[in-house]
This record gives C-alpha cells, sequence and structure tokens, in this order.
C-alpha cells in the first residue's frame, strides 16, 4: 500500500495506490498534508480501502505523477551522511550531523523536468532516501522515541548547483541546493511500518549510465539518529520531509559531468519506486531538450564509428 498525488500541477487528487490501481482519497482528505498523516490519515485511508469504501480513480494511469506529499513548511536536509560521498567531496566523515535546509517550492513530481538555472555549469544529482514527519518532534528523549515521529519514507533527489553551494556560498548551502525543481519527490510515500530504513538499495543513472549505487546500511547517521538529533535544535513539524544524504558517485567527484539540457536523470530506491527527469535549459522547452539529446546521440554515434 502506497500513497500518491495524481494530477495537473496545482490540482492533484491523492490517492492510495494498490494492486495496480488507485483508488480517490478525496472523500477523506483533499491533500496528503501534515495535518492528514497527524490525525492518522495513513491508517483510517487503509481501513477505508479494507472496508471497499475508496472509489477507483479513473484513468489513473494518464495523469501525471506529483509530490505525493503536499507542500512541507520545511525541508530540511544532512549532508555528508556517507562516508565515500564526504571523501569525494574532499571532507573528512562528519562526527556530528551536517544540517542544511531547502526551500519548501523545491518538491516537484517525481516525473517533472529538471530546469537547469540560467549561467549554471555545475548541477548535479544525488538520490537520496526522504523521511516524512508524521507528528510534531521536539526535544524527543532519545533514538527510540523518533519511531513514532515518522509516518513514512519516500524517495528523492536532492538536486544541487555545486558552483552555488561551495565557491558562492558564503559559508551557507542553501543557494545551491534552492533552484526550483531541485527536489524531486516520489512517485509514492510508503508507510514507515512497510519500510525497513536501514537496509535499502539506492542507484542513480544519467542517460542510462550508472552512477550512484549503494545502501542505507552505509549512512553514518540512521534515521532514528537524525530524527532524535534534528529534534534538539529545531521543531519537527507533521508533513515536513527530511533527506537523509547521498551516497558516492555524483558529479562532484570529478568521475563525471554535471547536468546539461538534454540529459535524462534516473534514480531509485528498493520499494519506494522509481523517479526519471529530463533536463531542460532556462527558458527553454522539451522540444529544445529533444533536439540536445538529438544531438548528442549523434555525436557518439559519430564517434563511435571514428574509433
Amino acid at each position: 500500500m502506497k500513497f500518491a498525488h495524481l494530477g495537473p500541477v496545482g490540482a492533484e487528487i491523492p490517492v492510495l495506490v494498490d494492486d495496480e490501481a488507485s483508488y480517490d482519497l478525496r472523500g477523506l482528505t483533499p491533500a496528503i498534508t501534515g495535518a492528514f498523516l497527524e490525525a492518522g490519515g495513513l491508517a483510517a485511508a487503509a481501513a477505508a480501502h479494507a472496508a471497499g469504501e475508496l472509489p477507483v480513480l479513473a484513468d489513473a494511469d494518464a495523469l501525471r505523477v506529483g509530490a505525493p506529499i503536499a507542500r512541507p513548511s520545511a525541508v530540511i536536509c544532512v549532508g555528508m551522511n556517507y562516508a565515500a560521498h564526504a571523501a569525494e567531496s574532499g571532507s573528512a566523515p562528519p562526527e556530528r550531523i551536517v544540517m542544511f535546509q531547502k526551500t519548501p517550492n523545491t518538491v516537484v513530481g517525481p516525473y517533472d523536468d529538471v530546469t537547469i538555472p540560467p549561467g549554471s555549469e555545475k548541477t548535479d544529482w544525488e538520490v537520496e532516501l526522504g523521511i516524512v514527519i508524521g507528528k510534531r518532534a521536539s526535544y524527543l528523549p532519545d533514538r527510540a522515541a523518533a519511531a513514532a515521529h515518522i509516518a513514512g519514507y519516500v524517495l528523492v533527489n536532492d538536486l544541487s548547483e555545486r558552483s552555488w553551494q561551495i565557491e558562492e556560498s558564503g559559508g551557507q548551502w542553501g543557494k545551491g541546493k534552492s533552484g526550483p525543481g531541485f527536489s524531486p519527490t516520489g512517485p509514492w510515500l510508503v508507510p514507515a511500518d512497510a519500510v525497513d530504513p536501514g537496509a535499502l538499495r539506492l542507484r542513480s543513472f544519467v542517460n542510462g549510465e550508472p552512477r550512484q549505487d549503494s545502501s542505507t546500511a552505509d549512512m553514518i547517521f540512521d534515521v532514528a539518529t537524525i530524527v532524535h538529533d534534528l529534534s534538539q535544535y529545531l521543531v519537527l513539524e507533521p508533513g515536513d520531509l527530511v533527506l537523509t544524504g547521498t551516497p558516492q558517485g555524483v558529479a562532484l567527484s570529478g568521475n563525471f559531468p554535471y547536468l546539461r539540457a538534454g540529459d535524462v536523470i534516473d534514480l531509485e530506491i528498493a520499494g519506494l519506486g522509481s523517479q526519471r527527469q529530463r533536463c531542460v535549459a532556462y527558458g527553454g522547452t522539451t522540444a529544445d531538450a529533444d533536439r540536445a539529446d538529438a544531438d548528442r546521440a549523434d555525436a557518439a554515434e559519430a564517434n563511435g564509428a571514428a574509433s
């Protein structure tokens, strides 16, 4: 059982996804919001589904997939949470959690286009496990208390513009993390009781070529530690999104080129689904990206013939 939003931007329909069908939740809630999660909405939806009370949403497969949560009040991120990624970033593994924030309006659908910001030369991908908060968390007493405050988990692409994050940051990472659409989320919210967050395979690809392949077992700080630790410094509200860091294999490593118009990003986390985004130039169109993609394919074919 999974939860999603389907439909055009601004008019998404909340659904429960089960057995390859999507069931309309508008009889219970207008959206999958923090208030819905805090009130036990996921359990109520499951009970209504078991009782046969949810109607099937017609033509669901033809609808756009939005982010599976309504816009959160905050997107809180953990940096350098995989030792190998810290190393490829030129840093030692952190001894304490590194926290930064993205603006909530970066949260978009998992298949929406990624716009390369104007002037960007270093837009980068990052596959990440996202925690969705289900109950207000403040000054939690210990790690064990964290579980009761987690509604579920999502797949997120924590896109970054590295020049703005590092070279022009002024000491804060937010500049390079908050570009429009820089947090594709979903396709699903999977309830916490159906996920083992400590043993999930994460992978990413660019133009079909493998980039990242790791496991959440390699995280320096696990999910319970992250939620407990963050609650000592700030209040996590229902519906908030917490990103847990990315493994090695990003462009920042110097081993791969940064993203450009026409590139296609694929990401997946076992049990949480997959994403695909096409990169487009700022002010451009998907047709422009298609042309760039075709030009790159022609160049690759020519290079192959020459060799």
